[in-house]
């Protein structure tokens, strides 16, 4: 429980990086998975039984890079969301993410979720709803680009499912060393594609993507498959709410953006949903 709520928090230091980075969404993506590989690698180079963790069939190889194959597809999507919709629209949308994991527990693996976490569930996504502006934010998006929004969510929780299955059989640094190679490897072209420069600018630059692939990559995302192997996916989307909680009070203390009334509140409100999925879990 620690250790996911610790991966929410640095995760949710991520949008305040990607703000202060010199370079678009998708080539910072690339640099966030990159980079990220560094400590990963070193922190698997002094592990002890690792060879024999290791995937070794054509299954165990799929089972891995499954996660880093979705992140990639899920961090495209919601950067072309970002350019057809609002910005309102697709954070938001991208932020239902918990729904998805619960409606594939309940309707394919046959878990239904207990009253109470039903409950906290539609708490904490009306919490992230006020947190981003309220109904009245939401206007001006284009259908098309809304979709891609919604896809985006469902491609974020198919990346938790199979990141949880993955670490039932695997330890946390292979699955994080496999993933995040696919993930980089898969968004490059994207980057490539979509944005005029992959290189920063300046020394800043670089600091700004150690700090975003050091930190919510490597530290952030390895907290969150640390946990997923003792607690339930659908509790692990829920909780991961916390990061626009996290991001915009970084975004109050940093850049200045003053926080409103409404949002404290929708805040509160997340972390509400979020203690009422903890008693449900207990339970």
């Amino acid at each position: 429980m620690l250790a996911l709520l610790a991966g929410g928090m640095v995760i949710g230091c991520s949008p305040i990086f990607v703000r202060l980075s010199e370079l678009g969404a998708i080539s910072t993506a690339f640099w966030r998975l990159a980079l990220a590989l560094i400590p990963l690698m070193l922190f698997t180079a002094r592990g002890t039984a690792l060879d024999a963790d290791k995937p070794r069939s054509l299954r165990d190889i799929w089972l891995v890079v499954l996660p880093g194959l979705l992140l990639a597809v899920e961090l495209a999507a919601w950067h072309i969301s970002l350019h057809m919709t609002s910005v309102a629209n697709s954070t938001l949308l991208v932020n239902m993410a918990p729904i998805f994991v619960a409606l594939y527990c309940w309707l394919i693996l046959r878990q239904a979720p207990g009253k109470l976490f039903a409950v906290a569930l539609v708490v904490t996504i009306a919490g992230v709803v006020i947190l981003k502006g309220g109904p009245q934010a939401l206007g001006g998006g284009d259908l098309k680009g809304d979709a891609v929004a919604i896809l985006a969510a469902m491609l974020y929780a198919g990346y938790i499912l199979v990141l949880g299955k993955a670490r039932e059989r695997f330890s946390t640094p292979v699955v994080m060393i496999w993933s995040t190679s696919t993930a980089a490897l898969s968004i490059l072209p994207f980057a490539l594609l979509s944005e005029p420069t992959l290189i920063p600018f300046t020394l800043a630059g670089w600091a700004v993507l150690f700090a975003l692939s050091w930190l919510s990559q490597a530290g952030g995302q390895s907290l969150i498959a640390y946990a997923l192997a003792w607690l339930p996916v659908t509790f692990s989307s829920l909780t991961l709410l916390l990061q626009p909680v996290i991001a915009a009070l970084l975004a109050w203390l940093i850049l200045g953006e003053a926080l409103t009334l409404w949002q404290c509140i929708g805040g509160l409100i997340v972390l509400a949903g979020i203690w009422m999925a903890r008693r449900s879990q207990s339970r």
